[in-house]
């Protein structure tokens, strides 16, 4: 099927298209219009018009839009959550998930958006001041680009959406080239909604050139970006004076307390290290153990690895499915072997099969291999031995990243510490750092990004606080 541009609320087709091979078989699964510059600006331009009609606009029809686009994609879950898998490969048990979660997330925005208040101020709390009313109150911030990744071609893409329409801004999306179908039939429940605002939302498709041309215009009050830390730098170079909310890489790390219950850790480590095949900004890729049960938890986990199916996308049992390009699993492959060179031991025999990299416990990692240096977005999970809970903050924390950390432990006292000391945007306690709910504020620290998603956080990214005083 072809995903189309959509330009507001109508659609264009393109004779020269681009097509999307899947990434476990290679057969064409979609195809896009290839996009230019010329068509971001176009885009662009409908938005700023539509911007105005978006904020006049009332919150009522905006939550009912968003409510409705809820509910025609529960409708629409298998053929959606099917479409996820053909364009990226995730399995099939784990792309309804992703359906089921962008549900929700479309509620919370709807719901966030209904609580979304202003505040009174006492102005004269101060010497200098005297008696007024005065208040201030959130307005939406008029264009808003959007640009997603691959990994989570809906759910990453609703986190951006639902927010701003429902604050009332208009929107320009720039999906993952890899999934483009996915987005447009996203995108087309929106435009289809009888509660739509006419031509609030845009998408086109394409990769430099088009998200420079939406990057660096002056339309857009502000640029939601999904990806990869290079890209993120250059994104903040090029915007200019517009806010800027960046989600970028991360190297997520745990530590296994000596007093952690081992069988819990290695099941739940096992699970947040390989789903969606360790392609996640906060795939556990980093475990330090402490030194009296080393061994015992590596070989558990080990075990628990080998209970993961891996294969085709579409076997509803299957855990592992393939990676997105042949270039990941060849890079992935090349990260293990570099490691075993320089001293790390594999669990496992490494073993990839086209697109599809088996996944690996790599064990006596240390600090100075790039294997865990470096965000490897593959089902790759590095062991370091540690003698002490604050030797593992140190070593966690000398990371460029900061996106979610987390720790098994029994001790009050280091749950207190990992809270203080651990230098990331999310702390988990006695589960994975891969655990992250909808809800709640998402985001990291130092290369991790900036700004925080998450409905009612996303919607402070995409308002403006106007502050009034009346005399």
């Amino acid at each position: 099927m072809e995903a189309k541009i959509l330009f507001g609320s109508e659609e264009e087709s393109r004779a020269v298209v681009s097509e999307r091979l899947s990434p476990y078989d290679g057969r064409v699964v979609s195809t896009a219009p290839v996009c230019y510059a010329e068509d971001a600006k176009k885009a662009l331009s409908i938005a700023k018009s539509a911007a105005k009609k978006a904020k006049k606009s009332t919150l009522s029809q905006r939550c009912e839009w968003i409510l409705d686009v809820a509910k025609r994609l529960k409708e629409q879950k298998e053929d959606i959550a099917c479409t996820i898998t053909d364009e990226v490969g995730k399995p099939i048990v784990f792309a309804r998930v992703e359906v089921d979660r962008c549900i929700e997330t479309l509620t919370l925005s709807a719901e966030a958006a209904r609580n979304m208040y202003g505040e009174t101020i006492s102005t004269d709390a101060t010497p200098s001041g005297k008696k007024t009313n005065a208040f201030f109150i959130r307005e939406p911030v008029g264009v808003v680009v959007a640009i997603t990744p691959f990994n989570f071609p809906l759910n990453l893409v609703a986190h951006k959406l639902a927010p701003a329409l429902v604050a009332g801004n208009a929107v320009v999306l720039k999906p993952t080239p890899e999934a483009p179908l996915t987005a447009y039939k996203f995108a087309k429940l929106f435009v289809e909604s009888e509660y739509a605002v006419r031509d609030a939302l845009s998408v086109v498709y394409g990769d430099a050139e088009v998200g420079s041309a939406l990057v660096s215009s002056d339309i857009p009050r502000v640029v939601s970006f999904t990806g990869s830390v290079p890209v993120g730098k250059i994104i903040t170079k090029n915007a200019g004076i517009k806010k800027v909310s960046l989600e970028l890489g991360g190297n997520a790390a745990t530590f296994i307390d000596v007093n952690a219950d081992l069988d819990l850790a290695a099941a739940r480590c096992a699970f947040g290290a390989f789903i969606n095949s360790g392609q996640v900004c906060i795939s556990l890729q980093r475990i330090y153990v402490h030194e009296d049960v080393y061994e015992e938890f590596a070989q558990k986990l080990a075990e628990e690895t080998k209970k993961l199916k891996v294969g085709s996308p579409y076997d509803d049992d299957t855990f592992i499915g393939p990676l997105i390009n042949e270039d990941a699993a060849t890079r992935a492959m090349n990260w293990v072997q570099s490691a075993i060179k320089e001293g790390a031991r594999a669990m496992m025999e490494p073993h990839k099969e086209g697109r599809i990299f088996y996944p690996v416990v790599m064990a006596d990692v240390t600090d100075d291999m790039a294997i865990v240096c470096e965000e490897v977005f593959a089902p790759i999970v590095s062991l370091v031995k540690v003698d002490s809970f604050d030797a593992a903050i140190e070593k966690m924390n000398d990371s460029p990243y900061g996106l979610q950390f987390s720790i098994f432990t029994d001790s009050l006292a280091n749950t207190q510490k990992a809270i203080e000391e651990f230098e990331a945007g999310g702390v988990v306690v006695n589960d994975i750092p891969t655990l992250r709910f909808d809800i709640q504020p998402y985001g990291g620290v130092k290369l991790s990004g900036v700004g925080r998603e998450g409905p009612k956080f996303a919607l402070e990214e995409f308002t403006e606080i106007k502050s009034v005083v009346l005399c």
